[in-house]
């Protein structure tokens, strides 16, 4: 469950229509609640988010691997050149090779993700309940079609 600090940058009006598919939290967000949280002004503490992103980026180009505990490791790998094709043309184009950041998450932001996949499933499960009353036939709604599936949480479903 998120601490009540944190509840009012995710309540933000900017969720999306579409349910639990998210909410945009910005640099803004974060600097605002830090800022209440620690009592510096919302221009010192974006200095300080801003170095904090600066200095991962810099450690990224120069050691290639930087391990935050509890919360994970960014590292830069090689992507090899590779042959693709363009999907509207369907003509054969040459990726060049490239360098990609990857981040792999702690096990502390794994089980926090793990709590909130339940509690999204808790959710829909009330939800679905709520909405769908069952009769005596056994399962089905009022309207003798079968209980539709629960979201699946996919953002393409």
């Amino acid at each position: 469950m998120l601490s009540l600090k944190w509840q009012r940058v995710y309540s933000d009006s900017r969720r999306r229509a579409n349910g639990f598919q998210g909410v945009r939290v910005t640099k803004k967000d974060i600097v605002r609640t830090i800022s209440e949280e620690v009592g510096l002004t919302q221009q010192q503490t974006k200095e300080i988010v801003q170095k904090t992103f600066d200095a991962i980026v810099d450690c990224l180009v120069r050691e290639r691997r930087i391990e935050l505990r509890n919360f994970g490791v960014f590292e830069v790998k090689p992507r090899a050149a590779r042959k693709a094709r363009n999907p509207r043309t369907g003509q054969s184009v040459d990726v060049p090779r490239k360098h990609v950041v990857t981040f792999k998450p702690g096990k502390y932001m794994e089980a926090k993700v793990r709590d909130l996949d339940e509690m999204i499933d808790q959710l829909s499960a009330n939800l679905s309940e709520s909405t769908n009353p069952t009769d005596q036939t056994g399962g089905e709604s009022n309207s003798g079609k079968p209980d539709p599936e629960p979201p699946s949480g996919r953002w393409d479903a």
